[in-house]
């Protein structure tokens, strides 16, 4: 058996731990030790379970066991003060909380540049990709550091994505400068996709083509081409990485629950990939087949974070101006705690966590949550947004915008582009700024016109102009969308003057416009 996380490979059957091409090496006892946590890793194991599983029940100081685990998590490079992979629960054991993916036979190991031609049987790893080395078309070899800058940092951030197998970059330059047959790739380093691309610089002008290809069948699934000038590489180079991969990760969700629903068997990663492309649709009708599968992921494997993860998002986005959205968001909050409980360094469970409590008037500690997640992962753009709605909760409104930037600067054509849209135009009717906030939420209706929040408060901020005929029947537009929507339900529950002096306002306009009173 071969068990994969991060960038290691367990060989139970070689008795060997890999990173990349290097094998590492371990002690017998330590390595056994490896293997058991592994195996176990669905629950917390005693430290008699470890002696009796290593040392077959012998008497073993605590000194001689903690002498192994340190060197089983040195190997896989963890720290007792870390505990990124190997964590200890104070008196009741230990647990590897590292996603594994499970491959029955080894895949033939790159080395020296040379690759094998036999083909694997053991099926790939859900979202497994290399980054092959960008090429440099620009002519001139000093510019090979920047495509392989590119190609190292775009590495680094697809390995984020939830359920994400990304080779590392050792294997992956071996095939630098080689003309491949991505299918071949596929083969030897036992893959479902491939990204590859290439860097070109003209005068002040760079530009970055990328393709995200089926490494099975060499079918394109997406490209896209970044056109930048040349004044600062280093920022654009993260720019563009950043956008890749945010990009990427809806993209590579998306063919993956296209295989997902082709599986007569699919397992617990497979219901939370599909329920991650509906969740991406982000309508509420959309947004309740999410849920289905999240909740079907659940039952196959009750501590998946993923899909814990991904049922409160649905609970936030799907519900959070309904009657009982508080008691809703603090289940919500309970079901993002557990997640975190099981992998405290979930950028994705902390940005969610960060909303909720923005959203129950806990406001700092949200935006600390969203600082949080944005320090694990720095490519999600859904976090800036969030803090962006925390500056208008404090009447901080003037910041908000510069935040959603951010986001729209890391992903331009984001599924959830349309909440950070309506975002801004409900910091400018915050700030009396009329005429600003209809241009953002007529955008926000043009991105998605089923976000029935965004029609509502269209129709304020154009009965706030003096518009009332076009307020009246964008209202009704929302209202058939939602037509439980009342304003009894709007009410706005916050302690800031400014807040609560705007909030006033909104629902004016939206009186005006003839949303009922509730």
């Amino acid at each position: 058996m071969r068990y994969l996380f991060e960038d290691y490979a367990l060989d139970t059957d070689r008795r060997e731990l890999h990173r990349a091409t290097d094998v590492i090496v371990v002690a017998p006892q330590a390595f056994d030790l490896l293997d058991y946590l592994i195996r176990n890793r669905e629950r917390v194991v005693s430290k008699d379970d470890l002696i009796n599983a290593v040392w077959n029940g012998r008497i073993v100081s605590d000194a001689a066991l903690t002498t192994r685990l340190n060197a089983a998590r040195s190997a896989i490079g963890d720290t007792g003060e870390k505990q990124r992979l190997i964590k200890t629960l104070p008196r009741k054991g230990f647990r590897f909380v590292g996603t594994v993916q499970e491959a029955a036979e080894v895949a033939p190991m790159v080395s020296m540049g040379h690759h094998s031609d036999k083909t694997q049987s053991a099926a790939p790893p859900p979202l497994s990709v290399p980054v092959l080395p960008f090429s440099n078309l620009s002519g001139d070899p000093e510019q090979d550091y920047f495509a392989d800058g590119v190609t190292e940092s775009l590495t680094t951030d697809l390995s984020r994505i939830s359920g994400s197998f990304v080779i590392a970059r050792n294997s992956a330059f071996s095939y630098k400068g080689k003309s491949v047959d991505v299918r071949q790739v596929g083969r030897e380093l036992n893959i479902r996709y491939v990204l590859e691309g290439s860097v070109q610089r003209n005068g002040n002008r760079l530009r970055v083509n990328v393709q995200l290809v089926d490494a099975g069948t060499a079918h394109h699934l997406w490209a896209e081409r970044f056109e930048k000038p040349v004044a600062d590489l280093f920022d654009m180079q993260d720019e563009i990485v950043s956008r890749l991969a945010n990009t990427l990760n809806a993209e590579l969700i998306e063919a993956e629950a296209r295989r997902a629903e082709r599986s007569p068997h699919p397992d617990a990663m497979a219901m939370y990939f599909q329920g991650m492309a509906w969740f991406n649709k982000g309508t509420p009708e959309y947004m309740a087949q999410a849920r289905a599968f999240f909740e079907r992921a659940l039952v196959l494997d009750p501590k998946n974070v993923d899909a814990l993860v991904g049922t409160a998002q649905v609970t936030i986005y799907a519900n959070f101006l309904r009657d009982d959205r508080i008691a809703r968001l603090a289940a919500t909050e309970k079901t993002l705690i557990k997640a975190l409980s099981i992998a405290p360094r979930h950028a994705r469970a902390h940005m969610a966590l960060g909303i909720v409590k923005i959203l129950t008037n806990r406001v700092p500690e949200g935006i600390a949550e969203s600082e949080q997640a944005l320090a694990l992962d720095r490519n999600l753009a859904n976090a800036h947004a969030n803090i962006g709605v925390a500056k208008y909760m404090l009447g901080r409104g003037t910041e908000t915008e510069a935040h959603v930037q951010e986001a729209f600067r890391l992903s331009p054509r984001d599924t959830l582009s349309c909440r950070w849209m309506w975002f801004i135009g409900t910091a400018k009717l915050l700030l009396s700024a009329d005429a600003e906030a209809v241009v953002w939420l007529r955008r926000s209706i043009e991105a998605n016109r089923n976000l029935p929040i965004a029609h509502l408060y269209l129709a304020s901020a154009l009965a706030l102009l003096g518009s009332l005929g076009e307020a009246r029947a964008v209202a009704r537009g929302g209202l058939a969308l939602d037509p439980s929507f009342t304003l009894r339900r709007f009410q706005t529950k916050s302690n800031n003057p400014t807040l609560l002096a705007g909030g006033e306002r909104i629902l004016e306009g939206m009186r005006l416009a003839g949303v009922p009173e509730g």
